[in-house]
């Protein structure tokens, strides 16, 4: 059976950083394609970053430049590193993992609050 597990999420002031952490079981984590996702309090979730199986990433724009999504397969581990955080960013992080559109699996997601 399929499982993500989130982990790093807390409290930062506005500029701080944090560093999420998504273990991953019961999958064939190399062949899957990670993402992070987040929603935020009465929108809609939305994609936050994204990396192949081949360890190609991309970002939502208001992300770029300040995240980074990053996997390791040998601990079945994606990390999403966050830096210049904002109050904006404040949301529950989501792990996914998406094989073909076939397969997809969410993580039970971990708060993100940005605030002074």
């Amino acid at each position: 059976q399929a499982q993500l597990a989130e982990s790093g999420g807390g409290l930062v002031q506005p500029g701080g950083s944090l560093r999420l952490s998504c273990g991953a079981s019961g999958v064939a984590f190399r062949l899957y394609t990670m993402s992070w996702y987040r929603q935020a309090p009465g929108k809609q979730r939305e994609l936050v970053a994204g990396i192949t199986s081949g360890s190609s990433t991309n970002y939502a724009d208001s992300m770029k430049g300040r995240f980074t999504i990053s996997r390791d397969n040998a601990k079945n581990t994606v990390y999403l590193q966050m830096n210049s955080l904002k109050p904006e960013d404040t949301a529950v992080y989501y792990c996914n993992a998406n094989w073909n559109n076939v397969l997809v699996y969410w993580g039970q997601g971990t708060q993100v609050t940005v605030s002074s």
